[in-house]
């Protein structure tokens, strides 16, 4: 067999300053990881960054470690909607979710040190959206996100939602809606704290109850519906949120434009990462795995009902 070529990083990345930043991580935990990593024939080649990135996300447990690598890898690689073709500049799909939704990470963290990111539907025409390409978009921003900054104390999500109509919720599939929440419960390297949406309309109790029976309590428990600011308060400065949705930051469309300019600068990593950041099923030990024995198959949500 060949030497697999080592999963790619879009920035630089010092070992020295992560270390630094985390006196817990040791050493001899990334070697470990590393080496178990190494016999899992079938995962790819893992950088040190991607390595401390699953051990601080789980609080320097090697064994829940093990679990996200293992789910990371395997989940992108069997769920090619939100994963594949992801070339900002190849994809007139990506160029279509780019115009109707904003999803950037916002300039000033949290009082607590968390980044926060921040989603809004900026085109409300439900013909326009598709829930995979904006999920592969916003998916595709929070991976630079992470990989720009390394390590972090944790993330809080805010999302807009004064554009969501019925229309939307019809164009999301509870597949969908379910290989995004194992994604983001089970996969993604951070510390997820809370997830607030704003301004919501009624039909956001819809969409959350079709998200609800795929959650774990600790990620249901981060869910908070703001129907204005005045509750989001409680949690959060509003002050942080761009001009448009009654903050005092930056303007929405600056910094939507600066996150998409960002993902077109990279676009010689996402189709390099593609290519070596997935699992090779042929290799793994005992039966290999396919998107039906992650995620059921679709057939089995023929009954749901949406009241």
């Amino acid at each position: 067999m060949a030497a697999k070529k080592m999963v790619p990083l879009p920035y630089s990345f010092s070992l020295e300053d992560e270390l630094k930043k985390n006196p817990e991580i040791k050493m001899s935990d990334i070697e470990m990881l590393r080496e178990w990593c190494e016999k899992q024939q079938h995962l790819p080649k893992i950088s040190d960054m991607l390595l401390i990135l699953f051990l601080h996300s789980n609080y320097y447990s090697i064994e829940a470690a093990k679990n996200t690598a293992e789910n990371f890898f395997t989940i992108r690689s069997h769920v090619p909607e939100f994963f594949s073709n992801r070339d900002p500049l190849g994809s007139k799909d990506l160029r279509q979710a780019f115009n109707v939704v904003a999803a950037t990470k916002l300039p000033h963290l949290s009082k607590q040190g968390y980044k926060i990111l921040f989603g809004k539907l900026v085109d409300p025409d439900p013909s326009h959206y598709s829930f995979e390409d904006v999920t592969k978009y916003f998916f595709m921003m929070s991976d630079l996100v992470g990989l720009e900054s390394g390590t972090c104390d944790g993330y809080i999500f805010i999302g807009d939602s004064s554009n969501v109509s019925l229309g939307h919720v019809g164009r999301i599939s509870p597949m969908g809606m379910k290989k995004l929440v194992m994604y983001v419960q089970e996969a993604i390297p951070v510390r997820l704290k809370e997830i607030h949406f704003i301004n919501t309309p009624a039909v956001m109790d819809v969409i959350m109850n079709m998200a609800k029976p795929f959650m774990k309590k600790e990620l249901w428990s981060m869910i908070h519906l703001h129907s204005s600011l005045k509750s989001l308060k409680e949690f959060i400065s509003p002050d942080l949120l761009p001009n448009e949705v009654g903050g005092k930051g930056e303007s929405l469309s600056k910094i939507h434009k600066e996150q998409i300019q960002q993902l077109d600068d990279k676009r010689e990593w996402f189709i390099e990462e593609e290519k070596l950041g997935r699992v090779d099923e042929s290799q793994r030990i005992g039966k290999s795995k396919t998107a039906n024995d992650l995620f059921g198959a679709d057939g089995t949500f023929k009954k749901l009902e949406i009241d």
